[in-house]
């Protein structure tokens, strides 16, 4: 299938889902009017919203092209080796903005 059909339908799947949210709160709107509670959303907004959950899910995983495989001998997969004196490692992490000694004592 060519891209083009399948952006056109992740565009078509972003509108029905905005027009299962319009219905959801048009229909939210019905029922103030009528004073009766909200219990969920009609059932064909539920079923409106299971078509695009598979239409998404098809137009994401054919709009960025086919899978490609890795290969094993890439430079991009190459191994980082950890010295072996473990002693001397020192890691940067957002942990260090933190003080080391709270000060804090529970009563």
């Amino acid at each position: 299938m060519a891209m083009n059909t399948s952006f056109t339908i992740g565009i078509i799947a972003i509108s029905m889902l905005l027009h299962a949210a319009y219905s959801t709160i048009q229909y939210r709107t019905l029922l103030k009017i009528t004073e009766d509670e909200f219990t969920g959303p009609p059932y064909e907004v539920l079923v409106e919203l299971m078509l695009v959950m598979v239409l998404s899910l098809f137009a994401g995983l054919t709009v960025p092209g086919n899978f490609r495989s890795i290969l094993p001998d890439s430079d991009e997969n190459r191994v980082v080796f950890v010295p072996s004196n473990k002693n001397f490692m020192i890691f940067n992490h957002r942990g260090m903005a933190f003080p080391t000694e709270m000060g804090l004592k529970l009563n």
